[in-house]
């Protein structure tokens, strides 16, 4: 398994560019992925790929941290949940994986079943963009979903508004 990142500074500046340029464009329900190299193509026009000659973990790192320094979105991380299973006997270099991940991304890290969170996705991409970086990594099941999200906006803000929105209409606004 190669870490080193992006051996050739032109591919590094490529995908690093377009990542930087798609931001300020992408919001909620858009996706970012951090493939392995067994990533499939997929066929749907709204996926981008972009091979990248990075490895996963610098590659999730910088993604990571470009979401976090955009004041319009936040991300849901997923992974797998079948990494957590994988051995080492099966997939060397697993375990150091496993914590060098939790290390970078520490508590955003969700697991969801890997057909669950492809699904998610497939979703999304039926009507927005997604941006797949696939990676030199030779470790199964350590695909990273980075599952945009309006960064000033939370959850319990929503579901407030759409309790208010199901109550009789009669009463006023607060």
């Amino acid at each position: 398994m190669s870490e080193h990142c992006c051996q050739h500074e032109e591919e590094e500046a490529n995908w690093e560019q377009q990542l930087e340029e798609l931001l300020p464009l992408f919001g909620h329900r858009n996706w970012i992925v951090v493939a392995d190299s067994a990533y499939p193509a997929q066929s749907n026009p709204g996926i981008d790929t972009a091979v990248i000659d990075c490895g996963q973990l610098e590659a999730v790192k910088k993604v990571f941290a470009a979401i976090g320094a955009q004041p319009h979105i936040r991300a849901n991380v997923y992974v797998d949940a079948e990494l957590d299973f994988v051995a080492e006997k099966d997939a060397k270099g697993i375990g150091s994986y496993r914590r060098r991940l939790k290390t970078a991304l520490g508590s955003a890290l969700q697991t969801l079943p890997h057909e669950d969170i492809i699904a998610k996705l497939d979703t999304s991409a039926e009507t927005f963009r997604v941006l797949i970086l696939k990676t030199n990594m030779t470790i199964p099941y350590t695909t990273v979903f980075f599952e945009l999200d309006c960064g000033y906006w939370t959850a319990a803000a929503e579901k407030r508004l759409r309790t208010a929105l199901a109550a009789p209409q009669k009463k006023s606004r607060k």
